[in-house]
């Protein structure tokens, strides 16, 4: 176990470097002068040359790669060309409200998704099963930002019950976590409910059922577990995409999160900015899903690692 973690965790130091290495070369493919967008059209263009020279942005991409990834070995994610600030510090204002959503509506959907797939296993091929996997299917296919925008006006708009702007207090953490949770929920349903039945079909469930064990028990403690790894893997995928894919929730409640600082970051071409931002997403995803991987020996005695 400890020379498996160990070897997972040097895996993923080459892959953070060729993510940097992609995001690094992808950002300086969009269009756009970054320096032009931060000072304006009616700006000499002598000015924005200097300017461009004083942010090394003349220098050729390997120079401007290599000092960027030595400023983050040494814990530094450079400084954004729009705002002015440490880039590592306008992440550490944004990130935990990005975390704390991805996290709350990861732990909602994962409990959720896994009782409705439970139940439409056991009640396989009936009326609820059906009515479960439509109500998955809808929650799958329907836009977050849709979502949103209807608890919006229901909620907040029409009965006045929940705030709809900013994470202050508790209750705003309502509606944004309901609309981030609700395609995960189909997704985490529909897995759970496949694992379900294929392990509910073994032979050993039937030899359980032969011998008088009680179906709650059959169901919680024996066929439960051993459907476990593909729902945990699910949700862990769901945890890194709902990390990246909280930008549309984040500006639809007004949230002051990573995704619209992104967001702005690429409509200002805030080449720093955007390089650190998603570094720090991908970090956060490859930690959870090497922490997953970790989690398969627990859940399951017979998973070994090599």
């Amino acid at each position: 176990m400890l020379f498996y973690t160990i070897k997972r965790i040097l895996q993923v130091i080459p892959v953070i470097i060729i993510i940097s290495i992609v995001v690094f070369l992808l950002v300086h493919l969009i269009p756009g002068d970054p320096v032009r967008a931060m000072l304006g059209l009616d700006v000499d263009q002598e000015v924005v040359e200097a300017y461009r020279e004083t942010l090394g942005l003349n220098d050729p991409l390997h120079i401007q790669y290599f000092r960027y990834i030595s400023g983050v070995i040494k814990g530094d994610l450079g400084t954004s060309i729009y705002t002015k600030n440490s880039v590592w510090s306008e992440i550490q204002t944004r990130y935990p409200f990005t975390f704390k959503l991805a996290l709350l509506a990861t732990v909602s959907s994962g409990f959720i998704g896994a009782v409705i797939g439970i139940i439409a296993a056991v009640w396989h091929n009936k009326f609820i099963d059906n009515f479960l996997i439509f109500i998955s299917l809808l929650s799958i296919s329907t836009p977050a930002y849709f979502i949103g925008l209807l608890l919006m006006l229901f909620f907040s708009l029409r009965l006045g019950l929940l705030p709809s702007i900013g994470l202050t207090s508790p209750l705003h953490y309502i509606l944004p976590v309901i609309t981030l949770s609700g395609n995960s929920i189909g997704l985490i349903a529909r897995t759970t409910r496949s694992a379900m039945l294929d392990v509910l079909g073994q032979d050993y469930i039937r030899t359980s059922k032969s011998r008088g064990i009680a179906n709650s028990k059959i169901l919680f403690v024996h066929a439960l577990k051993n459907a476990l790894i593909p729902v945990v893997t699910v949700i862990g995928l769901r945890f890194g995409g709902l990390l990246a894919g909280a930008t549309l929730t984040e500006t639809v409640f007004s949230i002051p999160g990573m995704g619209r600082f992104l967001v702005n970051s690429v409509l200002n071409r805030d080449y720093p900015a955007i390089q650190g931002c998603v570094l720090i997403l991908a970090v956060t995803f490859i930690v959870i899903n090497t922490i997953i991987d970790l989690l398969y020996s627990w859940i399951d005695p017979r998973v070994k690692y090599v």
